[in-house]
Protein backbone atom coordinates (compact mmCIF):
# COMPACT_ATOMS: atom_id res chain seq x y z
CA UNK A 1 0.00 0.00 0.00
CA UNK A 2 1.42 3.66 -0.60
CA UNK A 3 -0.36 6.14 0.94
CA UNK A 4 -1.03 8.96 -1.39
CA UNK A 5 -0.43 12.10 0.98
CA UNK A 6 18.02 11.72 -3.64
CA UNK A 7 21.05 11.09 -5.18
CA UNK A 8 20.33 9.73 -9.31
CA UNK A 9 22.30 6.38 -9.51
CA UNK A 10 23.06 5.07 -12.99
CA UNK A 11 22.86 0.63 -12.09
CA UNK A 12 26.17 -0.47 -14.38
CA UNK A 13 23.91 -3.66 -15.86
CA UNK A 14 24.73 -3.97 -19.63
CA UNK A 15 20.78 -2.65 -20.50
CA UNK A 16 19.85 -2.09 -24.51
CA UNK A 17 16.72 0.35 -25.16
CA UNK A 18 15.83 -3.02 -27.57
CA UNK A 19 16.18 -5.37 -24.60
CA UNK A 20 13.46 -2.87 -22.33
CA UNK A 21 11.34 -2.28 -24.95
CA UNK A 22 10.97 -5.57 -27.07
CA UNK A 23 8.92 -8.64 -26.23
CA UNK A 24 8.66 -12.41 -27.27
CA UNK A 25 6.58 -11.88 -30.65
CA UNK A 26 5.49 -15.33 -30.33
CA UNK A 27 2.39 -13.84 -28.03
CA UNK A 28 0.64 -11.36 -30.21
CA UNK A 29 0.70 -7.83 -27.89
CA UNK A 30 -2.74 -7.11 -26.23
CA UNK A 31 -4.52 -3.85 -26.74
CA UNK A 32 -7.05 -2.20 -24.10
CA UNK A 33 -10.28 -0.58 -25.14
CA UNK A 34 -12.19 1.12 -21.98
CA UNK A 35 -15.97 -0.05 -21.83
CA UNK A 36 -16.80 1.69 -18.64
CA UNK A 37 -16.17 2.51 -15.15
CA UNK A 38 -18.24 2.46 -11.77
CA UNK A 39 -17.87 3.96 -8.39
CA UNK A 40 -18.38 2.06 -5.19
CA UNK A 41 -19.60 5.02 -2.72
CA UNK A 42 -17.20 6.64 0.13
CA UNK A 43 -17.52 4.57 3.51
CA UNK A 44 -20.27 1.91 1.86
CA UNK A 45 -21.26 -0.76 4.49
CA UNK A 46 -21.16 -4.45 4.35
CA UNK A 47 -22.11 -6.80 7.40
CA UNK A 48 -20.78 -3.92 9.89
CA UNK A 49 -17.61 -3.29 7.45
CA UNK A 50 -16.40 -0.39 6.47
CA UNK A 51 -15.65 -1.40 2.30
CA UNK A 52 -12.42 0.35 1.73
CA UNK A 53 -8.82 0.21 0.80
CA UNK A 54 -9.78 -2.31 -2.27
CA UNK A 55 -5.93 -3.09 -2.69
CA UNK A 56 -6.51 -6.17 -5.39
CA UNK A 57 -9.17 -7.92 -7.77
CA UNK A 58 -9.23 -11.48 -8.42
CA UNK A 59 -11.76 -13.55 -10.64
CA UNK A 60 -13.18 -17.03 -9.94
CA UNK A 61 -14.26 -17.82 -13.37
CA UNK A 62 -16.28 -21.26 -12.69
CA UNK A 63 -18.55 -19.01 -9.61
CA UNK A 64 -18.82 -15.53 -11.66
CA UNK A 65 -17.52 -14.41 -8.13
CA UNK A 66 -14.57 -11.91 -7.20
CA UNK A 67 -12.36 -12.01 -4.34
CA UNK A 68 -11.22 -8.21 -2.99
CA UNK A 69 -8.78 -7.70 -0.32
CA UNK A 70 -9.23 -4.59 2.39
CA UNK A 71 -5.13 -2.94 2.99
CA UNK A 72 -7.43 -2.39 6.37
CA UNK A 73 -4.49 -3.12 9.23
CA UNK A 74 -7.45 -3.73 11.25
CA UNK A 75 -7.87 -0.11 11.83
CA UNK A 76 -11.23 0.12 11.17
CA UNK A 77 -12.47 -3.39 11.46
CA UNK A 78 -10.73 -6.73 10.68
CA UNK A 79 -7.81 -7.65 8.55
CA UNK A 80 -10.40 -9.15 5.80
CA UNK A 81 -11.30 -9.89 2.35
CA UNK A 82 -14.79 -9.80 0.50
CA UNK A 83 -16.16 -11.40 -2.64
CA UNK A 84 -18.81 -9.69 -4.31
CA UNK A 85 -21.14 -10.21 -7.93
CA UNK A 86 -20.13 -7.44 -10.38
CA UNK A 87 -23.03 -8.04 -13.07
CA UNK A 88 -22.33 -6.62 -16.20
CA UNK A 89 -25.32 -5.56 -18.57
CA UNK A 90 -24.67 -5.28 -22.60
CA UNK A 91 -21.19 -5.74 -21.71
CA UNK A 92 -20.69 -2.52 -19.55
CA UNK A 93 -20.58 -3.25 -15.43
CA UNK A 94 -24.25 -2.29 -14.10
CA UNK A 95 -24.02 -2.89 -10.59
CA UNK A 96 -21.49 -4.68 -7.76
CA UNK A 97 -23.40 -6.81 -5.29
CA UNK A 98 -20.99 -8.00 -2.37
CA UNK A 99 -21.41 -11.54 -0.90
CA UNK A 100 -19.74 -12.06 1.82
CA UNK A 101 -16.83 -10.72 4.29
CA UNK A 102 -14.14 -12.73 5.87
CA UNK A 103 -11.57 -11.91 8.45
CA UNK A 104 -7.62 -12.78 8.06
CA UNK A 105 -6.24 -14.98 11.00
CA UNK A 106 -2.83 -15.71 11.47
CA UNK A 107 -0.91 -19.57 12.44
CA UNK A 108 -2.63 -19.42 15.79
CA UNK A 109 -5.93 -19.05 14.70
CA UNK A 110 -6.22 -15.84 15.90
CA UNK A 111 -7.52 -12.54 14.07
CA UNK A 112 -4.69 -9.41 13.55
CA UNK A 113 -4.56 -6.58 16.22
CA UNK A 114 -5.15 -2.92 14.97
CA UNK A 115 -2.31 -1.51 13.60
CA UNK A 116 -2.21 1.11 16.15
CA UNK A 117 -2.77 -0.06 19.27
CA UNK A 118 -0.67 -3.44 18.72
CA UNK A 119 1.83 -3.10 15.46
CA UNK A 120 3.88 -5.91 16.13
CA UNK A 121 1.09 -8.25 15.82
CA UNK A 122 -0.79 -6.70 12.89
CA UNK A 123 -0.45 -7.11 9.73
CA UNK A 124 -0.74 -5.30 5.93
CA UNK A 125 -2.44 -7.02 3.85
CA UNK A 126 -2.23 -5.67 -0.26
CA UNK A 127 -2.96 -8.70 -2.88
CA UNK A 128 -4.96 -11.77 -2.75
CA UNK A 129 -5.32 -14.59 -5.40
CA UNK A 130 -8.08 -17.28 -5.58
CA UNK A 131 -6.79 -20.78 -6.08
CA UNK A 132 -9.72 -22.82 -7.48
CA UNK A 133 -7.17 -25.81 -7.45
CA UNK A 134 -7.15 -26.00 -3.71
CA UNK A 135 -10.29 -24.00 -2.95
CA UNK A 136 -8.10 -21.74 -1.03
CA UNK A 137 -6.56 -17.47 -1.60
CA UNK A 138 -3.51 -16.44 -0.93
CA UNK A 139 -2.27 -13.14 0.23
CA UNK A 140 0.59 -11.07 0.75
CA UNK A 141 1.48 -8.42 3.17
CA UNK A 142 4.22 -5.68 3.34
CA UNK A 143 5.14 -6.52 6.86
CA UNK A 144 6.53 -2.95 8.31
CA UNK A 145 9.80 -1.02 8.60
CA UNK A 146 9.59 1.95 11.09
CA UNK A 147 12.67 3.10 12.42
CA UNK A 148 12.67 5.73 14.99
CA UNK A 149 14.47 7.60 17.82
CA UNK A 150 12.54 5.70 20.53
CA UNK A 151 10.18 3.25 18.91
CA UNK A 152 11.01 0.40 16.20
CA UNK A 153 8.79 -2.13 14.49
CA UNK A 154 10.41 -4.67 12.31
CA UNK A 155 7.66 -7.07 10.49
CA UNK A 156 8.88 -9.11 7.28
CA UNK A 157 6.72 -8.95 4.70
CA UNK A 158 4.51 -12.71 3.87
CA UNK A 159 3.10 -14.88 1.37
CA UNK A 160 -0.09 -16.80 3.65
CA UNK A 161 -2.33 -19.22 2.35
CA UNK A 162 -5.44 -19.74 3.51
CA UNK A 163 -8.87 -21.46 3.59
CA UNK A 164 -11.67 -19.41 2.03
CA UNK A 165 -13.06 -19.03 6.20
CA UNK A 166 -9.81 -16.82 6.14
CA UNK A 167 -8.12 -19.83 8.69
CA UNK A 168 -3.97 -19.53 8.07
CA UNK A 169 -2.93 -22.94 6.40
CA UNK A 170 0.54 -22.24 5.36
CA UNK A 171 3.28 -19.63 4.20
CA UNK A 172 5.61 -19.15 1.25
CA UNK A 173 9.30 -19.34 2.30
CA UNK A 174 10.57 -15.84 1.46
CA UNK A 175 14.55 -15.04 0.40
CA UNK A 176 16.52 -13.31 2.32
CA UNK A 177 16.68 -10.29 1.18
CA UNK A 178 13.17 -9.18 1.41
CA UNK A 179 13.68 -9.35 5.52
CA UNK A 180 13.68 -6.49 7.20
CA UNK A 181 16.20 -4.87 8.36
CA UNK A 182 17.13 -1.77 10.86
CA UNK A 183 20.03 -0.66 8.50
CA UNK A 184 19.09 0.60 5.18
CA UNK A 185 19.46 -3.01 3.43
CA UNK A 186 16.68 -4.81 1.92
CA UNK A 187 12.97 -3.81 1.44
CA UNK A 188 11.84 -0.26 1.99
CA UNK A 189 9.11 0.71 4.40
CA UNK A 190 5.97 0.44 2.48
CA UNK A 191 7.19 -0.49 -0.97
CA UNK A 192 7.16 -4.68 -0.58
CA UNK A 193 5.16 -7.43 -1.60
CA UNK A 194 2.64 -5.40 -3.61
CA UNK A 195 1.25 -7.77 -6.55
CA UNK A 196 1.02 -11.92 -6.41
CA UNK A 197 -0.54 -14.10 -9.92
CA UNK A 198 -0.66 -17.34 -10.46
CA UNK A 199 0.80 -18.89 -14.10
CA UNK A 200 -2.20 -20.48 -15.79
CA UNK A 201 -2.17 -24.43 -14.25
CA UNK A 202 -1.46 -23.04 -10.63
CA UNK A 203 1.54 -24.43 -10.49
CA UNK A 204 3.61 -21.22 -10.05
CA UNK A 205 3.10 -17.72 -8.33
CA UNK A 206 4.84 -14.19 -8.95
CA UNK A 207 5.27 -11.28 -6.94
CA UNK A 208 6.93 -8.45 -6.96
CA UNK A 209 8.78 -5.62 -4.68
CA UNK A 210 7.22 -2.19 -5.51
CA UNK A 211 10.09 -0.18 -5.06
CA UNK A 212 13.98 -1.19 -5.38
CA UNK A 213 15.60 -2.96 -2.57
CA UNK A 214 18.36 -0.78 -0.87
CA UNK A 215 21.08 -2.84 -2.20
CA UNK A 216 19.30 -2.83 -5.85
CA UNK A 217 19.21 1.04 -6.77
CA UNK A 218 17.92 4.32 -5.53
CA UNK A 219 14.16 4.92 -5.71
CA UNK A 220 12.88 6.75 -8.68
CA UNK A 221 12.53 9.82 -9.05
CA UNK A 222 11.48 12.04 -12.04
CA UNK A 223 14.72 11.83 -13.78
CA UNK A 224 15.03 7.99 -13.68
CA UNK A 225 12.96 4.93 -12.86
CA UNK A 226 14.16 2.23 -10.27
CA UNK A 227 15.55 -0.97 -10.43
CA UNK A 228 13.31 -3.47 -8.75
CA UNK A 229 12.69 -7.56 -8.60
CA UNK A 230 9.61 -10.12 -9.69
CA UNK A 231 10.16 -13.32 -7.66
CA UNK A 232 9.01 -16.62 -8.97
CA UNK A 233 7.75 -19.26 -6.34
CA UNK A 234 7.10 -22.82 -6.90
CA UNK A 235 3.50 -23.35 -5.43
CA UNK A 236 4.06 -26.82 -4.37
CA UNK A 237 7.33 -26.72 -2.40
CA UNK A 238 6.65 -22.61 -1.57
CA UNK A 239 9.95 -21.85 -2.33
CA UNK A 240 11.60 -19.23 -4.81
CA UNK A 241 13.08 -20.42 -7.91
CA UNK A 242 14.05 -17.31 -9.52
CA UNK A 243 14.20 -13.75 -9.24
CA UNK A 244 14.59 -11.29 -12.34
CA UNK A 245 14.86 -7.40 -12.56
CA UNK A 246 12.77 -5.08 -13.93
CA UNK A 247 13.32 -1.21 -14.40
CA UNK A 248 10.57 1.02 -13.34
CA UNK A 249 9.60 4.37 -15.70
CA UNK A 250 10.88 7.62 -13.74
CA UNK A 251 8.13 9.50 -11.61
CA UNK A 252 5.44 10.87 -14.30
CA UNK A 253 5.45 14.14 -12.66
CA UNK A 254 7.01 16.84 -10.36
CA UNK A 255 5.60 16.91 -7.13
CA UNK A 256 4.10 20.28 -5.70
CA UNK A 257 6.10 21.83 -4.02
CA UNK A 258 8.94 20.47 -5.52
CA UNK A 259 9.96 18.80 -1.89
CA UNK A 260 6.76 16.85 -1.65
CA UNK A 261 6.45 13.29 -1.63
CA UNK A 262 6.23 11.69 -5.08
CA UNK A 263 6.68 7.94 -5.68
CA UNK A 264 6.71 5.41 -9.05
CA UNK A 265 6.13 1.45 -8.70
CA UNK A 266 4.27 -1.66 -9.43
CA UNK A 267 1.39 -1.81 -7.71
CA UNK A 268 0.05 -5.16 -9.45
CA UNK A 269 0.29 -7.84 -11.34
CA UNK A 270 -1.50 -10.60 -13.87
CA UNK A 271 -0.09 -13.61 -15.48
CA UNK A 272 -0.60 -12.75 -19.46
CA UNK A 273 1.15 -15.80 -21.10
CA UNK A 274 4.03 -17.96 -20.22
CA UNK A 275 7.20 -16.07 -19.46
CA UNK A 276 4.56 -12.82 -19.55
CA UNK A 277 2.84 -10.36 -16.98
CA UNK A 278 0.87 -7.32 -17.53
CA UNK A 279 2.30 -5.04 -15.17
CA UNK A 280 0.96 -2.09 -13.55
CA UNK A 281 3.33 0.59 -12.49
CA UNK A 282 1.16 3.19 -10.97
CA UNK A 283 2.84 7.21 -10.61
CA UNK A 284 1.52 9.47 -7.87
CA UNK A 285 3.32 13.32 -7.33
CA UNK A 286 2.14 15.86 -4.13
CA UNK A 287 -0.34 18.66 -6.10
CA UNK A 288 -2.08 16.32 -8.26
CA UNK A 289 -5.37 14.17 -7.10
CA UNK A 290 -5.18 11.68 -10.30
CA UNK A 291 -2.55 9.10 -10.24
CA UNK A 292 -0.48 8.25 -13.54
CA UNK A 293 -0.94 4.49 -14.00
CA UNK A 294 0.70 2.17 -16.98
CA UNK A 295 0.31 -1.08 -18.21
CA UNK A 296 3.45 -2.71 -19.48
CA UNK A 297 3.61 -6.21 -21.05
CA UNK A 298 6.64 -7.39 -19.45
CA UNK A 299 8.58 -10.83 -20.97
CA UNK A 300 11.24 -12.21 -19.27
CA UNK A 301 12.27 -15.05 -21.19
CA UNK A 302 15.21 -13.55 -21.34
CA UNK A 303 16.01 -12.14 -18.58
CA UNK A 304 19.01 -13.03 -16.59
CA UNK A 305 17.97 -14.51 -13.16
CA UNK A 306 19.39 -12.47 -10.60
CA UNK A 307 18.26 -14.48 -7.46
CA UNK A 308 21.93 -15.19 -6.40
CA UNK A 309 23.12 -11.52 -7.13
CA UNK A 310 23.57 -9.73 -3.76
CA UNK A 311 23.22 -6.09 -4.91
CA UNK A 312 22.17 -5.56 -8.69
CA UNK A 313 24.36 -1.88 -8.38
CA UNK A 314 27.53 -2.49 -10.83
CA UNK A 315 26.37 -5.81 -11.92
CA UNK A 316 26.17 -7.07 -15.52
CA UNK A 317 22.37 -8.86 -15.99
CA UNK A 318 19.70 -8.53 -18.77
CA UNK A 319 16.39 -7.35 -17.26
CA UNK A 320 12.85 -8.48 -18.09
CA UNK A 321 11.92 -6.55 -21.56
CA UNK A 322 8.40 -4.07 -21.55
CA UNK A 323 6.40 -2.78 -23.62
CA UNK A 324 3.66 0.07 -23.06
CA UNK A 325 -0.33 -1.37 -23.59
CA UNK A 326 -1.66 1.18 -22.18
CA UNK A 327 -1.17 4.87 -20.16
CA UNK A 328 -4.00 5.90 -18.62
CA UNK A 329 -3.54 9.22 -18.69
CA UNK A 330 -5.35 9.00 -22.21
CA UNK A 331 -8.39 7.91 -21.74
CA UNK A 332 -9.05 11.51 -20.68
CA UNK A 333 -10.97 10.48 -17.06
CA UNK A 334 -9.51 10.94 -13.51
CA UNK A 335 -7.85 7.77 -12.72
CA UNK A 336 -7.35 7.27 -9.19
CA UNK A 337 -4.81 4.59 -7.29
CA UNK A 338 -5.36 1.65 -9.13
CA UNK A 339 -3.87 -1.70 -7.23
CA UNK A 340 -5.76 -4.32 -8.49
CA UNK A 341 -5.77 -6.10 -11.91
CA UNK A 342 -7.86 -9.45 -13.07
CA UNK A 343 -9.19 -11.35 -16.22
CA UNK A 344 -12.87 -11.13 -15.81
CA UNK A 345 -15.34 -13.27 -18.26
CA UNK A 346 -15.64 -12.78 -21.87
CA UNK A 347 -17.94 -10.52 -23.69
CA UNK A 348 -20.71 -11.51 -25.65
CA UNK A 349 -18.32 -10.31 -28.45
CA UNK A 350 -16.26 -13.17 -27.68
CA UNK A 351 -13.33 -10.88 -26.49
CA UNK A 352 -11.72 -11.43 -23.18
CA UNK A 353 -12.35 -8.18 -20.19
CA UNK A 354 -9.80 -6.77 -17.80
CA UNK A 355 -10.61 -5.26 -14.90
CA UNK A 356 -8.78 -3.09 -12.66
CA UNK A 357 -10.00 -1.67 -8.94
CA UNK A 358 -8.69 1.80 -7.53
CA UNK A 359 -7.69 1.74 -3.24
CA UNK A 360 -9.19 4.79 -1.74
CA UNK A 361 -7.29 4.73 1.41
CA UNK A 362 -10.40 5.06 3.48
CA UNK A 363 -10.42 9.00 2.27
CA UNK A 364 -12.98 11.04 1.52
CA UNK A 365 -10.92 12.63 -1.17
CA UNK A 366 -10.27 9.74 -3.00
CA UNK A 367 -12.38 6.91 -4.86
CA UNK A 368 -12.44 3.43 -5.12
CA UNK A 369 -13.00 3.30 -9.08
CA UNK A 370 -13.62 -0.64 -10.71
CA UNK A 371 -12.65 0.22 -14.48
CA UNK A 372 -13.49 -2.75 -17.28
CA UNK A 373 -11.53 -3.20 -20.55
CA UNK A 374 -11.31 -5.22 -23.49
CA UNK A 375 -8.27 -6.90 -24.65
CA UNK A 376 -7.92 -7.00 -28.60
Amino acid sequence: MRKLLLIAFLPLAFISCASLNSTDKSTPNPSLKLINTIEIPFNQEFKNTVVGGLSSIDYDTKNDLYYFISDDRAIYNDARFYTAKIHLDSDTINKIAFKNVVSLKNAAGEKYSNWETTPSESIDPEELRYNPKTNSVIWSSEGARVIAKDFSVLQNPTLQTADLNGNYLNEYHLPANLNMQKEEKGPRSNGVLEGIAFNKNYTTLYANVEESLYEDDCEATTAKGGMIRLFEFDVNSRKNTAQYAYLLDPIAHEPNPAAGFAVNGISTIQYYAKNQLLVVERSYSVGRQACTIKVYLCDFSKATDVKNIASLQGQEFTPASKILILNMDDLGIFIDNIEGITFGPKLANGKQSLLFVSDNNFSNKQKTQILLFEVN
